[in-house]
């Protein structure tokens, strides 16, 4: 379906063509019509699936620009998140007196609250930073509310926000929709739906692949020791528009730029340490293609949309599966082509056998293949000698091998 076929106001339609969208991606197909006609709802979609569009573009569509006070309000987990949403609805109301503003930590409360002052019509807020000027300050009335979305709500609960989820939820007196989005549907988040949502249409596309499917997902088995260097010869022999690499800790990503800063030229850091300004800064910098190669923590690895990602690297083994998937999300975005590359030692090779089979990922390995099938067996014991990948067994020196039985 193409956005010309639909009912839009013709605003949002000029506005859509200038920003090249043209067809409309599953997850908008499916949820665009609930939205509109006010139903509640519960979507779950790969990251990079357009879920952000798929919200904002009926949003606007519905939102009166002659009601001057608040009609929406959008909840996310990050600072980043709130800017790049406010930031996409900005695009697509241009033509519109709709409003967008966002709100969130890091940044003066009391130019904020002086915007809130004016007129607002779809506030994006973190929840630390609404409660504070809910309560703190009063300088927010969201009496006037008839549409809640909870965006990366997964992620919410992971970051601890479910009392101040509750907490504000408390705050909106009249009935409104309640629409949740989020790329995993963790055992917690039944509680929320139970609670605030009524009989919701509910869209679960790709239910049982977590890994966004328009990747093609690259790994390479190598020693602790050899992974900068197996890093530094990827960087060089590869074509690469833009790559994000990421790190577990900040003291590794610290350690990689220092490292990578003497080979290479364009090479950024951003961590949640920075103050917000310095990390608008680095993002704003990267999206102009200003840097190259940005090593990151996992503050870069969610719910972020960089169109000229051409690769995701994890020079750190993700520490679970969602992760895994939120990394590799940063490319391959509204199904465009992307490569997810990620180094794996020995110790991860049992987590790499469940990655694999969850996601349904067919590997493309680079060097040697370690043998997923047999990594249980008993006496199997990896690489002994730093850069070598095979094994005794009886004497017999064999080549590790994935597809043997």
């Amino acid at each position: 379906m193409k956005f010309s076929e639909l009912d839009l106001k013709p605003e949002i339609l000029k506005a859509l063509t200038d920003m090249g969208y043209q067809d409309l991606t599953p997850i908008q197909e499916e949820t665009f019509s609930p939205i509109l006609s006010g139903r509640d709802l519960l979507a779950r979609a790969e990251t990079g699936s357009g879920k952000t569009a798929a919200c904002a573009i009926p949003l606007v569509q519905m939102t009166d620009p002659s009601v001057n006070a608040i009609q929406v309000l959008i909840l996310v987990p990050t600072r980043e998140l709130a800017f790049q949403y406010v930031e996409e609805i900005d695009k697509i109301a241009r033509f519109t007196d709709v409003v967008p503003f966002a709100i969130f930590g890091g940044f003066s409360m009391e130019i904020q609250k002086a915007k809130l002052r004016d007129k607002v019509h779809i506030l994006v807020a973190t929840p630390g930073r609404l409660i504070d000027l809910l309560y703190h300050t009063k300088a927010i009335d969201l009496s006037c509310v008839r549409t809640l979305v909870l965006d990366e709500a997964d992620e919410m609960l992971k970051m601890g926000f479910v009392e101040d989820i509750d907490l504000i939820l408390s705050c909106l007196i009249h009935e409104h929709q309640t629409l949740f989005f989020a790329a995993t549907m963790p055992e917690e988040i039944s509680r929320l739906i139970r609670i605030y949502l009524k009989e919701p249409v509910r869209v679960e596309l790709n239910k049982e692949q977590v890994a966004p499917q328009s990747l093609v997902h690259h790994f390479q088995y190598t020693g602790r020791r050899d992974r900068l260097n197996a890093l530094i010869e990827y960087l060089k022999k590869e074509e690469i528009s833009q790559a994000i690499i990421f790190c577990n800790s900040r003291h590794q990503g610290e350690k990689l730029k220092k490292e990578l800063e003497g080979r290479f030229k364009s090479i950024g850091y951003i961590h949640g340490g920075l103050e917000q300004s310095r990390r608008t800064s680095i993002f704003e910098r990267f999206r102009r293609n200003e840097i190259t190669f940005m090593v990151a923590t996992d503050l870069a690895g969610r719910g972020l949309d960089f169109s000229d990602v051409s690769h995701v690297i994890n020079y750190d083994y993700p520490r679970n599966l969602e992760s895994y998937t939120n990394r590799t999300g940063r490319t391959g975005r509204m199904g465009r082509s992307g490569i997810a590359m990620t180094f794996v030692t020995h110790e991860e090779l049992r987590d790499l056998k469940s990655l694999v089979k969850i996601n349904r990922i067919d590997p493309v390995w680079h060097g040697n293949i370690p043998d997923l099938q047999n990594i249980q067996r008993k006496g199997f014991q990896g690489p002994r000698i730093r850069g070598f990948r095979h094994y005794k067994e009886k004497g017999v020196t064999r080549t590790l091998n994935p597809m043997s039985p």
